[in-house]
């Protein structure tokens, strides 16, 4: 250990705040070069807790710390590069992987020794990506943290639980809390997601974030494909015996750590969900979601205002109706039929810069081997579903004999399962 990192490790011994990055850096490397696991794990608190009282503004800066100084040794990975070159053996290819797995990797690794490391981490993940809508540059760092967390919260490591009413109280409040697509207004609302007889909540959770759930479905059994989600939420409706239900709607999935967003394990909660009905429910034979269409009015506006046509002018003249408050309790029959053209367009052509859907909603059902099933008028009319998908919503339909076929159709093709009323709005859309 040089001097400079026994004297950070000895200000830390005494209990004394690091005073700047060089502390940071003399502690990181101080858990790097550790042997001990007891040493490592009291050098693992003292980071983490010293990042946790470092204000806001300061913390993109231990990100460039990570990024500049916690990268691969590039003069280990020269001398690996050149021994793979002489002999391309697999020992080779070994020791070229570790040289060039960037040393930050195992440090974060270090970190998670901690007790709550892994919690404080995930946490610290969150801050990472909010930094980067600042900083691109640290966006190795963020792959890092990623590459790790797909592994640490892989499908062997979570849980799968029911949520009712009987649940404990501090998960109900996390529900509530987390709650992205229908707002839970209260104890009473959350009542009537959960304590009816034909409402079922589900929630994957992790050993190491102990009640905390990652991601949460609720489903309503219904006796058909809703179009709204009004009655689908209405306190007052008479609830559908379970065993006559012939359909479950997941009607809300919410990812519950901002910290974990990109780590893949919705797919994997869609699919045990449908399993566990399954077996609970022998009547049931359509799996669909109600799902909102956030991001079709952004880009709805900017399509508007493109002078290359992606709305013919007749459309982009109907549309100026949606500038008038309370258009959607006034809209004719030209204004929804201009406006679904113009959903199904968003759906079938607009993509991100991956070349996916723009829409992440669809582009999570897709990916799951869900298929494009109906688009409803109207179906929410709530502020929110107005102001971002104008009032639409959409059902994916996940048809179990063509999952897969759907997955690797989309994942390797680019090409979406669809209705065939659907395909052909689309296809007279284009025409």
């Amino acid at each position: 250990m040089t001097r400079a990192r026994l004297a950070g490790w000895l200000r830390w011994r005494h209990g004394k705040r690091p005073t700047d990055l060089a502390d940071f850096e003399s502690l990181a490397q101080s858990l790097l070069s550790g042997k001990g696991e007891a040493s490592g794990v009291a050098l693992a608190s003292r980071l983490l807790d010293a990042y946790a009282t470092l204000p806001d503004a300061a913390r993109g800066s231990f990100f460039e710390l990570l990024l500049e100084r916690f990268g691969p040794d590039l003069e280990m990975l020269k001398r690996a590069l050149a021994g793979f070159e002489r002999r391309p053996d697999a020992q080779a290819v070994t020791r070229l992987h570790a040289a060039a797995e960037p040393r930050r990797q195992e440090l974060i690794r270090r970190m998670n020794l901690a007790p709550a490391g892994t919690r404080q981490l995930v946490r610290m993940r969150e801050d990472l990506l909010v930094a980067m809508k600042e900083q691109r540059s640290l966006a190795p760092v963020e792959a890092d943290f990623k590459h790790l967390f797909s592994s640490w919260f892989n499908r062997g490591f979570l849980v799968l639980q029911r949520i009712d009413w009987s649940t404990p109280a501090h998960v109900l409040e996390r529900i509530i809390r987390y709650e992205a697509v229908h707002a839970i207004t209260s104890w009473d609302d959350l009542r009537l997601r959960l304590e009816p007889p034909d409402r079922r909540c589900f929630a994957f959770f992790h050993p190491a974030l102990s009640g905390e759930p990652l991601i949460f479905v609720e489903v309503a059994l219904t006796q058909e494909v809703p179009s709204a989600i009004g009655p689908l939420l209405q306190g007052n409706r008479a609830p559908v015996s379970p065993k006559r239900a012939t359909t479950a709607v997941f009607y809300s999935i919410s990812n519950c750590q901002a910290g974990l967003r990109g780590v893949s394990f919705g797919n994997f909660l869609i699919k045990q969900v449908v399993d566990d009905l399954k077996r609970e429910l022998s009547t049931l034979n359509t799996f669909v979601t109600l799902s909102p269409l956030p991001g079709f009015v952004q880009w709805l506006t900017a399509a508007r205002r493109d002078e290359a046509g992606v709305l013919c002018a007749s459309d982009s003249a109907r549309l100026r109706d949606l500038e008038d408050e309370g258009w959607h309790q006034r809209a004719q029959k030209s204004l929804r039929d201009a406006l679904s053209r113009a959903a199904v367009r968003f759906l079938f052509e607009a993509k991100d810069d991956a070349g996916k859907p723009l829409d992440p909603v669809a582009r999570f059902h897709l990916g799951n081997g869900a298929r494009l099933e109906r688009l409803n008028w109207l179906g929410d009319v709530s502020a929110t579903g107005l102001a971002q998908g104008a009032g639409f919503m959409v059902n994916y339909l996940y048809d179990l004999d063509a999952i897969e076929r759907n997955h690797e159709a989309f994942a390797n093709l680019g090409e979406i399962a669809a209705s065939a009323a659907l395909r052909r709005l689309h296809r007279n859309n284009v025409g």
